[in-house]
């Protein structure tokens, strides 16, 4: 039986979690693999706290070379997260003629587009199946599962942080920042969390998704980003009354010429499966033109679904060595060569339906004065609600829109919000719904 050698970078949680994977899992590994999948070295700068796994024959070094300069190592796994040191670790191990797999969407998307071009001149493979959505297999069903389809959209659930914040709000009726103290508490929030709950985690793996769904050079400069900071339990019982839930979502929709691709705040239908996507876990829902409708879910980040996620590259690899072959399936889906830049969307230009929210001044006229600004920029309300009156004297209005254009919405809001009508910012969040209003 051939052995293949395995170094890991970052002896983290992931990283205790794929060492614990390997030494666990070795008798099936072997069945599954034909191969002996040898965790030869791990690199860490903390190499004293204890882990819990028995390591036995496996080096445990604090100096990362020690792993991407032994010529007996086949595989080097990165997990030391973020795109600095990471970077130039994971470009060190391809220029070595290594074949890597890595957990790191921040590193693919701000570099990826120069990995694979290093991958491709060095004739190894780099995989990424733990970098979106934890153990659901995304990246495998993008790039091979589903070749045959062009993938019109895809939706997604794509950070446990905030779709547990959002879930607990909703549920319980807590404000954003005592929910995010629990959530830092229980471990499912880290305690600087503005990677996720300003949907810049999101946007790294749509940026990833986009480009295995449509052949196009990872672009995460150009997509629209917004976070959940300002999502309160005011507009989520609105949400409710209406028929909505409020998730974070990953969007991405291919049209003839561009991309749209957007995270923000959205709206969606209670028949929309995604809204019962509650507390930590994730979802993608893809739609291609032959297969329709599909979905994944399951946890999207943690121990051990991320060390499967990372196990089911290295038994990839493996298979590819012990059949003398590599780069079987591109990396990114598509040979580079095809491999082309399609420009996004401006978020200007989109067209969706928007929930509007108003702390109106309780005056005569001032709905009319509100109602005015928007026909003025061709938006078409298709209902108005008021609930109750606070006891400022400041009336909450609530409309929802048909569908409009991005850049009216916004100059309407900077029209509205400059008169003494409302007080405060006035809330949008935008609404997404399977049929055409």
């Amino acid at each position: 039986m051939e052995t293949i050698n395995i170094g890991i970078v970052g002896y983290g949680v992931v990283g205790a979690g794929v060492a614990k994977l390997l030494k666990l899992k070795k008798q099936l590994l072997e069945a599954r693999t034909g191969a002996l999948l040898n965790l030869k070295t791990i690199a860490d700068i903390d190499i004293e706290t204890d882990r819990g796994i028995e390591l036995g024959e496996t080096a445990l070094v604090r100096d990362a070379m020690q792993v991407i300069d032994d010529p007996d190592i086949d595989i080097v796994v990165e997990l030391i997260g973020g795109d600095t040191i990471a970077k130039d670790f994971t470009l060190k191990a391809l220029e070595n003629k290594k074949h890597v797999v890595t957990a790191n969407k921040a590193l693919l998307a701000g570099h990826g587009n120069e990995l694979v071009r290093t991958a491709r001149l060095n004739q190894v493979d780099l995989a990424f199946e733990a970098s979106c959505g934890g153990c659901m297999p995304i990246i495998k069903s993008l790039r091979e599962s589903l070749v045959a389809n062009d993938i019109n959209s895809m939706s997604a659930i794509l950070n446990g942080t905030c779709n547990y914040i959002l879930t607990k709000i909703s549920q319980d009726g807590s404000e954003f920042e005592e929910v995010l103290k629990k959530a830092q508490e229980l471990g499912f929030a880290e305690a600087e969390p503005s990677l996720d709950v300003d949907g810049h985690d999101t946007a790294h793996k749509l940026a990833i998704l986009n480009s295995l769904a449509h052949g196009m050079e990872i672009n995460l400069e150009n997509i629209h980003v917004e976070g959940i900071r300002n999502i309160t339990p005011v507009d989520i019982e609105f949400a409710r009354d209406f028929g909505y839930t409020i998730k974070l979502l990953a969007i991405s929709k291919i049209h003839d010429e561009h991309v749209e691709a957007r995270v923000h705040p959205t709206m969606i239908t209670k028949s929309n499966p995604l809204s019962h996507v509650d507390h930590s876990m994730n979802a993608i829902a893809i739609d291609a033109d032959a297969t329709g409708k599909t979905m994944l879910y399951g946890h999207g980040a943690g121990m051990m679904p991320t060390a499967s996620a990372v196990l089911s590259d290295i038994a990839d690899i493996a298979r590819n060595i012990i059949a003398k072959t590599k780069r079987r399936v591109p990396i990114l889906g598509y040979p580079e060569e095809n491999i082309r830049p399609i420009p996004i969307l401006p978020m200007a230009e989109l067209f969706t339906r928007y929930y509007l929210r108003f702390e109106a001044q309780d005056h005569p006229g001032v709905l009319a004065k509100i109602s005015g600004i928007l026909g003025e920029n061709q938006i078409s309300i298709k209902s108005v609600h008021q609930k109750g009156r606070q006891s400022n004297g400041k009336v909450p209005v609530v409309m929802i829109s048909h569908r409009a254009k991005e850049l009216w919405v916004q100059t309407a809001l900077s029209q509205i919000a400059a008169t003494d009508s409302v007080v405060g910012e006035p809330v949008v969040i935008r609404i997404e719904e399977d049929e055409q209003d």
